[in-house]
C-alpha cells in the first residue's frame, strides 16, 4: 500500500531552520509531483511548494510568503522528499503534510496520498 511519512517538525525559534522529509512507500517519487501542505489552528489548508518531474526536467514551486526561505529538493535513491525551511517565522506554525499525485496543484482535494503531518511550532 502507498503511504507517505512526513518527519523533522518541532519546536523552533523565529530565525532558525528545520528540514521536513516525506519518505515514501508504495510509490516512486520520482514519478509523481509531490507537494507539501501546511495547516495552521482555525485556518484552511494551504499549499507551500511542489516538486514534479516530466521528460527529465523538474519544476519547482513556492508560494509567496515561502519564496526565499523554503526549498523542495528529492533524493531519488531514499525515495524522500525534503523541504528545507530557512529563516522560519510564527506564521510558519502550523502542521505540514507531505501529498502525491500526478501533477503539481495549489487545491488539496486533488491529491490522492497524504501522510499524516508533522507539527512545526516556531515560537519565542
Amino acid at each position: 500500500q502507498v503511504q507517505l511519512v512526513e518527519s523533522g517538525g518541532g519546536f523552533v525559534q523565529p530565525g532558525s531552520s528545520l528540514r521536513l522529509s516525506c519518505a515514501a512507500s508504495g510509490l516512486t517519487l520520482e514519478y509523481y509531483a509531490i507537494g507539501w501542505f501546511r495547516q495552521a489552528p482555525g485556518k484552511e489548508r494551504e499549499g507551500v511548494s511542489c516538486i514534479s518531474t516530466t521528460d527529465g526536467s523538474t519544476s519547482y514551486y513556492y508560494t509567496d510568503s515561502v519564496k526565499g526561505r523554503f526549498t523542495i529538493s528529492r533524493d531519488n535513491a531514499k525515495n524522500t522528499v525534503y523541504l528545507q525551511m530557512n529563516s522560519l517565522k510564527a506564521e510558519d506554525t502550523a502542521v505540514y503534510y507531505c501529498t502525491a499525485d500526478s501533477r503539481c496543484s495549489w487545491t488539496p482535494d486533488t491529491y490522492h496520498y497524504w501522510g499524516q503531518g508533522t507539527q512545526v511550532t516556531v515560537s519565542s
